[in-house]
């Protein structure tokens, strides 16, 4: 590629990357600004005296800390079971033969076109009659495994040679030690993939948890934040806050998974 060509990519991405990144910025200078800035006709890019007070003032007009802790473990469950499960189920559809494989593979991949708010109802009404409804199980235990991970591990542990699980288990090694200590430690990118997409997912879901819980100490952060942004909107400083304080956990999970996550990405798409 010529140099005028480099330089007309790096000024593409620039562009692009200006579209994700502007709008991230501001939200992180409004949650700086006074209610008074907020208000102003014109957008305050640089706050003269930045608030940080906000966050503090945030916590002591909602139960943020609550939210935060709903969020954490219903989004940490959920994922803590997907990487339990999936990799399991996925390692079964990929190295086992049994009647109806391929039948139970597209009955689960055929779930991922079924939209959460057509399953809402019955997933509604058994919660209930178990009497389950605003806790953790109502929040935590219809999500244990998706059709996506499951089609994803499967995808990453079929190229795996059999014959290195067959030396394995010729070694005197059981069906599960060769899952946990063969199969398992070579789908890492994969694992980083999937715990990051389903913890982002999770971290951001807000339908399901609206319906599930009734009580405010049982709200998640995207639910809590909505609500007190409608009982207070007009204070976007602090709605800006909350969203910045919703932001960091995935991005630190990001920034920390990122090598795992690229290779991750790169070898399903060579698969």
């Amino acid at each position: 590629m010529t140099r005028a060509g480099r330089i007309g990519v790096s000024v593409a991405l620039l562009l692009a990357s200006s579209v994700t990144i502007v709008p991230l910025l501001y939200m992180i200078t409004l949650s700086l600004q006074t209610e008074a800035e907020t208000l102003a006709g014109e957008p305050v890019l640089l706050p003269e005296s930045p608030q940080w007070g906000n966050y503090a003032t945030l916590f002591q007009e909602a139960p943020f800390g609550n939210f935060i802790i709903n969020s954490l473990v219903v989004a940490g469950g959920i994922t803590l079971a997907h990487l339990l499960f999936d990799p399991l189920i996925g390692y079964v559809f990929a190295k086992f033969d049994f009647p109806l494989r391929n039948t139970l593979f597209v009955a689960i991949l055929a779930t991922l076109m079924i939209p959460l708010f057509v399953r809402m109802i019955p997933l509604y009404v058994m919660m209930s009659n178990l009497g389950w409804l605003n806790s953790y199980q109502a929040l935590i235990l219809p999500f244990l495994m998706d059709g996506f991970g499951i089609f994803l591990m499967r995808q990453f542990i079929q190229p795996i040679p059999n014959d290195l699980l067959d030396a394995g288990r010729v070694d005197g090694a059981s069906e599960f030690a060769v899952y946990w200590r063969i199969v398992l430690p070579q789908t890492k990118p994969a694992l980083a993939v999937l715990g990051l997409f389903t913890f982002v997912f999770q971290w951001n879901e807000f339908l399901w948890p609206l319906v599930a819980t009734t009580t405010e100490d049982m709200r998640t952060i995207p639910v809590g934040l909505t609500l007190f942004n409608q009982e207070h909107f007009t204070l976007w400083h602090l709605t800006a806050a909350g969203s910045v304080i919703m932001f960091v956990p995935t991005a630190l999970i990001l920034i920390l998974s990122q090598r795992y996550f690229v290779r991750g990405i790169a070898l399903t798409g060579l698969k």
